[in-house]
């Protein structure tokens, strides 16, 4: 059984701040405590609360984006509001995007359960449409029964 599903979805924006990741791409526990650092300090010095009042819904983002030769990652909300003190208004294409969906104990467990079942089953196993680039989302959703649920959006083109 296949652990994503193909959705067409309109262009949207989100409204991030971020930080650069300077962990070598391919040390994954170091871009792992730098994404949780940066997301216990939007947490604790009211920067996602700013975010969360411009929010056309309740989803709150993980963005990873390659931008100006940066490995960057951001937490956002939809919105076509914006702030001064912004890091970046992300744009996300219209287009083909794999869905991934999953819940867990916590808001980092979700992520990184989304992240794994993405990038090492569903795109693998993915035969006509592959990632090129652009940015990707953990979209947190919501909760129930104890446990937060989302998906994660990569943006896909035809092979």
């Amino acid at each position: 059984m296949s652990v994503y599903t193909l959705v067409e979805k309109d262009a949207f924006t989100v409204l991030g701040f971020g930080t650069e990741l300077t962990s070598d791409y391919t040390d994954y526990m170091g871009i792992a405590q730098e994404k949780a650092a940066f997301w216990e300090k939007i947490t604790t010095d009211g920067t996602l609360d700013k975010l969360k009042v411009l929010a056309d819904n309740e989803f709150v983002f993980a963005v990873n984006e390659a931008y100006d030769n940066k490995m960057m990652y951001y937490v956002g909300v939809l919105t076509n509001e914006t702030l001064p003190d912004a890091t970046r208004v992300i744009q996300f294409p219209k287009g083909t995007y794999v869905i991934v969906k999953a819940e867990a104990a916590t808001s980092e467990e979700l992520k990184d359960t989304l992240t794994g079942l993405a990038f090492g089953q569903a795109l693998v196993e993915e035969q006509n449409y592959e990632y090129i680039g652009g940015p990707n989302a953990a979209v947190e959703m919501g909760t129930h029964d104890n446990h937060v649920f989302g998906e994660m959006w990569i943006p896909v083109v035809e092979k």
